[in-house]
């Protein structure tokens, strides 16, 4: 059966609840129907379909976030920019996290145009309607000096249901390189800030992790966390098995 909106795994949970270790995403760059069945296979609670780094134009995306559906894992789109046709169009191909816009009236600015989310799920567009605004999740990314410094506003705005942390942008754009060693104490305390902040205003807080034994450890503070890239993956797979065919 395909799991629709109501069975949203990540938005049946809350900021109160959802830190018990089972919260792990994985982030597609690629977004190809053929590798997407294969990284749901692992069972993460959700994908993120990155259209701001992948390789993923609007039909990919279409066609991503209704593949990732149909798994019965939640589909999370980020976008490329924050315009609000882009991200009507991500909710419009059943898209269940995006940056802003994203709620139907009276909470947010997103009308009613397409049909697509209710007829993938099997409902009807009345039920798609009573149940969105619930079911997804607006989620604000904090990648920079400027987000660090703004967090707890950020942070109070009514209808934002996560707050997500970029740490690589975020090192680039506090310490001046990447990737952040990690031990570096402006870096932490911005880590610390942005947590502190989030559970101030009862906001989830996610980052990504760059493999499972991070992502392990990160679970331990974060409501949710991303580990790293389908493409990434795919690259450390091949160095990994090619050096030892030629150890």
């Amino acid at each position: 059966m395909i799991g629709h909106y109501l069975l949203n795994p990540v938005a049946r949970k809350s900021p109160a609840d959802s830190n018990t270790g089972d919260l792990a995403m994985l982030s597609s760059n690629i977004g190809k129907l053929a590798l997407l069945p294969n990284l749901g296979s692992a069972w993460p609670t959700g994908i993120i379909i990155d259209c701001e780094h992948g390789h993923i134009n609007d039909d990919s995306m279409h066609s991503s976030t209704a593949a990732v559906a149909a798994l019965g894992v939640s589909p999370l789109v980020r976008l490329r920019m924050t315009h609000a046709d882009l991200i009507k169009r991500a909710l419009d191909a059943g898209a269940q996290t995006v940056v802003s816009h994203s709620k139907f009236p009276p909470q947010g600015l997103r009308g009613q145009g397409s049909a697509f989310p209710a007829i993938t799920h099997g409902i009807d567009i009345s039920t798609y309607l009573k149940t969105a605004n619930e079911t997804l999740i607006t989620c604000l990314q904090i990648e920079s000096k400027a987000g660090l410094e703004n967090v707890d506003a950020i942070c109070a705005v009514p209808g934002v249901d996560m707050i997500f942390i970029g740490p690589n942008d975020l090192a680039l754009s506090i310490l001046g390189y990447v990737p952040a060693k990690g031990d570096e104490r402006e870096f932490i305390d911005a880590i610390e800030k942005i947590v502190v902040a989030a559970r101030k205003h009862g906001k989830w807080v996610g980052r990504l992790s760059n493999n499972g034994s991070l992502c392990k450890e990160h679970l331990k503070v974060f409501d949710t966390v991303a580990m790293s890239y389908d493409i990434r993956a795919i690259q450390n797979w091949y160095t990994t098995e090619l050096k030892v065919a030629r150890s």
